[in-house]
Formats: C-alpha cells, sequence, structure tokens
C-alpha cells in the first residue's frame, strides 16, 4: 500500500514548463501553465522582431531597392529568422510539455522504475526542473545573445554588400535604424531561443543519462521491442517543430548564398546534409544512454530463455518423441504443443529486441521535419517531373 502511494505521488515531468521567460509570458496571459495556446507568443515574438524591420526599412527606403544592393525584402534568411524558425522554436515548447511529460509517466505507470529506485528518479526530475528554472542560466544566455551571438553575426553572417541594415565601410559596418534594432533586439531574441534550446537538449540528455543509471525493470519480451521502454523513442517526435525552424535556416543561409554569391544551390548540398544529419542527431543521441541497460537485458533474457528453452524441448522430445508418456495423455490436443510454441515466439522476441527505444521510421520523420524547409530549394534545381522520376527510380 505504502508502495501505491509512492507512485501516486509521481512529480510532473517538464523540459520547458519553468524559467523567468515561461513566467513572464503567463503573467502577461501569453499562454496558461501547460504553454497553450502558442500561437499567442508566436505572433508577438514576429510582431516584435520582424515588423519594427520592415517599417524602419520602409521609412528609410531599403525595402525594395533603394541604396542598398540587399534591400530588406530580398534578404531571406531576415524573413526566416523571425517569420519561421522564431516561431518555430516558440511553438516547439508547448509540443515538448505536452507529448514528452505524458510519455514519460510510462516510466512509472509501467513499472520500468523500481520502487526501491523511486527516490533516485525524483532526484533526477527535480535536478532536470532546477536547471529549467535557473534564472541565473537564462540571464547568462541573454548575455552571451548580446555579446557572442551578435559577434559571430557580424564575422560570419553579415552581409558584406550594403544591405537593408548596414553599409560598409574601412573599419567596419554603419548601422541603419533597421540595423540597430536588429543587433539590439531582434537577433539576441533569436539568439537567446535558439540557445535556450540546445540548453535543453543538454538538460534533457542528462536526464535520460541519470535515469539509464537506474536499475529499470525492462521486459525483454514486450512486444515494442524495446523492453518497454519504446515510449522513450517517441518522445523525439515532441521536438519536430525545433527541426522544422532548423531546416528553416539552413534552407535561407543556403538561399541567400545562392543568390548573392553567385553559388548554384547544388554546391551546398553536402553542407545540407551534413546539417540536417546533425539536426536530427541532436535529438537521437540522449536515446543512446539506454543502448547499455538494453543490451544487459536482452543477453540476459537470451541466457535465461535459452536455458529454459533447452529444458522445455528435451522434456517435450522425452514426452513425445521417445515416446516417454506415462500418462498416456494424447497428441492431439494436448497443450505441449502450443506451449513450445508460444515458448519459441517469446525467444525470438527477445533475439529481435532492439539496443535503442526508437525504430527507423522515427528517424524517417525526424529527417522529414528538417528537410521539409529544403524543398523549395530542390524544387529551384529540378522541376517536380524530375524528383518523381528519381524517386521511381529508387523505389523501382
Amino acid at each position: 500500500m505504502k508502495g501505491s502511494e509512492n507512485r501516486d505521488e509521481s512529480p510532473t515531468i517538464s523540459l520547458v514548463q519553468g524559467g523567468p521567460f515561461y513566467r513572464l509570458c503567463t503573467r502577461l496571459g501569453l499562454c496558461e501553465p501547460d504553454l497553450r495556446p502558442a500561437y499567442k507568443r508566436m505572433l508577438l515574438a514576429a510582431g516584435l522582431t520582424w515588423v519594427p524591420l520592415l517599417v524602419l526599412s520602409v521609412i528609410e527606403g531599403h525595402a525594395r531597392t533603394g541604396s542598398a544592393e540587399l534591400p530588406f525584402f530580398r534578404d531571406i534568411i531576415a524573413h526566416v529568422r523571425f517569420l519561421i524558425a522564431v516561431p518555430a522554436f516558440l511553438a516547439a515548447g508547448t509540443a515538448v510539455h505536452s507529448l514528452i511529460g505524458m510519455l514519460l509517466e510510462n516510466f512509472i505507470t509501467r513499472g520500468i522504475i523500481r520502487e526501491a529506485d523511486m527516490p533516485r528518479f525524483r532526484a533526477a526530475v527535480a535536478a532536470l526542473h532546477k536547471v529549467r528554472d535557473s534564472t541565473v542560466l537564462e540571464v547568462g544566455l541573454l548575455v552571451v545573445s548580446y555579446t557572442i551571438g551578435i559577434l559571430i553575426w557580424r564575422n560570419r553572417f553579415a552581409s558584406e554588400m550594403s544591405s537593408w541594415y548596414a553599409s560598409p565601410n574601412g573599419s567596419g559596418m554603419d548601422l541603419t535604424l533597421a540595423g540597430y534594432w536588429l543587433v539590439f533586439f531582434s537577433l539576441p531574441i533569436f539568439y537567446f531561443l535558439l540557445l535556450r534550446w540546445y540548453v535543453r537538449l543538454i538538460n534533457w540528455f542528462v536526464f535520460l543519462f541519470r535515469i539509464s543509471r537506474l536499475d529499470l525493470n525492462l521486459i525483454p519480451t514486450h512486444s515494442d521491442r524495446s523492453g518497454g521502454i519504446g515510449f522513450v523513442g517517441r518522445c523525439t517526435y515532441g521536438f519536430s517543430a525545433f527541426l522544422f525552424g532548423e531546416g528553416a535556416l539552413l534552407a535561407g543561409f543556403v538561399a541567400n548564398s545562392a543568390l548573392y554569391e553567385g553559388k548554384s544551390v547544388m554546391e551546398f548540398k553536402t553542407e545540407a546534409m551534413v546539417g540536417v544529419g546533425i539536426c536530427v542527431a541532436l535529438i537521437l543521441a540522449p536515446m543512446l544512454v539506454f543502448a547499455l541497460p538494453l543490451i544487459r537485458a536482452k543477453w540476459g533474457a537470451i541466457a535465461t530463455y535459452g536455458g529454459l528453452t533447452t529444458r522445455y524441448v528435451r522434456a517435450f522430445d522425452e514426452r513425445w518423441i521417445d515416446g516417454v508418456n506415462p500418462d498416456s495423455e494424447p497428441l492431439l490436443g494436448t497443450g505441449d504443443i502450443q506451449s513450445l510454441a508460444d515458448l519459441t515466439n517469446s525467444m525470438s522476441v527477445v533475439r529481435d529486441m532492439r539496443c535503442i527505444p526508437f525504430v527507423w521510421q522515427d528517424v524517417v520523420w525526424l529527417l522529414a521535419m528538417t528537410m521539409l524547409p529544403l524543398v523549395p530549394l530542390i524544387l529551384l534545381v529540378s522541376s517536380v517531373e524530375q524528383i518523381f522520376g528519381k524517386l521511381i527510380k529508387i523505389v523501382l
């Protein structure tokens, strides 16, 4: 009875439901405690980061042509950052909270966490929430966004030609009014949201690592072929919006480079493939911490069920093959044959048990979400007929 009460008091797990930014949004009425609805924060973020840039560019005459070689409306990466990536990062928080919290309850409801390990499980959840709620951490991210983030942007991503946000001079760049808003407001918000997701992924990795060190009650014969923790792999779907935003940034960078550096889109196919692979790997890597427990469970079960199968088959042969049947039970209708089949099926499930808690369909979904923003670029260099023709050749 006491153990049941402990499990009923299992902590609520959330990777995103906390921190100064979250508390500010709830106080301003931009979301409920469960981070819904997401559209309020998405619209406000786009309005604060993109709309002022548009208005100031129009006022200064840099929206369409003017004196700028790179006018505002033709700067694809700027629109991608603030109209797609920033809203996607905010939407991802709602998705992650709703999906991961629900799925991780299975650790308790399925009895994966043993009663003796419940204190350590609660400690892992508390550590996850402590990092999530840290004011110092979020302030630090904001400082990094205003310093290192802007420095990287100036040296790596800022255009060398005259643009809607700056005109280059001998020692640096002269910012326009839109440029000042970009540097001191829009870009720091973008980098803050991006860095906060990377910190969350690290926090998520550490949390799963701590869980994997527990004496998990894995079930090698479970039908999910993952010892009963296949639900952990489905947590990756919550990061779909984040991956979409990352893919959009990659597509925007390639598009800008192709348009203003005179390069072909196909010249970036290696960088694009590597970028997509890294993004998906960031989401799947935390799942690998369960590899060792799953391997131990699989080989332990193979040894256990192997011994059981050997004893059963030997007894079966002695009774039905060698003719030793003391009860003179008729072969037709006996349950021994069905038991043998069930034991064989169980052994097959154990042999097919995966050492990672996700399946190839999960990988395909994550790749698709990351590559979706790249589709317009693919259509620029290939017609729909050519794409379908290549796909048919691959399939056939």
